[in-house]
């Protein structure tokens, strides 16, 4: 397997969803009849990226499973942070235990928003490469259950952290491996490490851009919105 440009976070235990992620990890609730991480599955392969990497915890061995090595002509590696240590190490340190599968500039997603129309593109990539930025923010607009925003965004697109208005991170962006420097290599101790704090400070130096999307997008994250999103119609 070649070192993944794309990384599909699929490690949280899924708390307000109970009683659905008691027996099933989050990202294998379905949506329409397909997996939410289906959906990411299928936009990578489409846009050419054929290596990606899965991060699990919570009922793990379930997403390896159900895709095993290969999904539609997507190489999936899995970093198991549940078998390795015990449960999932929170998205930077999710992240960083996987650096060695991952490329120089890769993207992310979270396993559990439903944004079906999102085309993860190799030119974005490339572009961003180019770039002198460490990180790349899709941000969106803000949801009934966060309406004051995550972030701000400048004209020249430059990621703010005190702007109005404020936009929600969809979860989803480009990042560079030296974006987690500060942190040890591989994550070999396991240790959980919040990504927040780490976009904050990367942003306060300037060292983010960030662009809007209104596209379809939902976070999962109880079982009424997966319930709304089944009796909508198919996009």
């Amino acid at each position: 397997m070649s070192p993944a440009q794309a990384m599909i976070l699929a490690a949280g235990r899924g708390e307000r969803m109970r009683p659905l992620t008691d027996s099933r990890p989050k990202p294998l609730l379905e949506v329409h009849g397909k997996p939410l991480m289906g959906y990411h599955l299928d936009a990578f392969g489409r846009a050419g990226f054929h290596d990606v990497v899965v991060n699990t915890a919570w009922l793990g061995d379930q997403i390896e499973q159900h895709y095993g090595a290969e999904s539609g002509g997507v190489r999936i590696a899995y970093s198991h942070e549940g078998r390795d240590f015990g449960g999932a190490l929170e998205t930077a340190g999710g992240i960083v235990r996987a650096l060695p599968l991952l490329d120089e500039v890769f993207w992310i997603v979270a396993g559990d928003v439903f944004m079906p129309r999102f085309c993860f593109t190799r030119e974005a990539l490339e572009r961003f490469a180019a770039g002198g930025k460490l990180a790349h923010l899709v941000l969106v607009p803000n949801p009934d259950h966060n309406p004051k925003g995550d972030f701000g965004l400048r004209a020249d697109g430059v990621a703010l952290n005190a702007a109005a208005p404020r936009l929600t991170y969809s979860t989803t962006g480009l990042f560079r491996k030296s974006f987690f420097d500060p942190l040890p290599a591989g994550n070999p101790q396991g240790l959980k490490l919040a990504l927040a704090p780490l976009l904050r400070a990367a942003i306060e130096r300037e060292q983010v851009s960030a662009e809007p999307y209104d596209g379809p997008w939902t976070d999962v994250g109880t079982p009424q919105r997966l319930d709304s999103l089944n009796r909508s119609p198919v996009l």
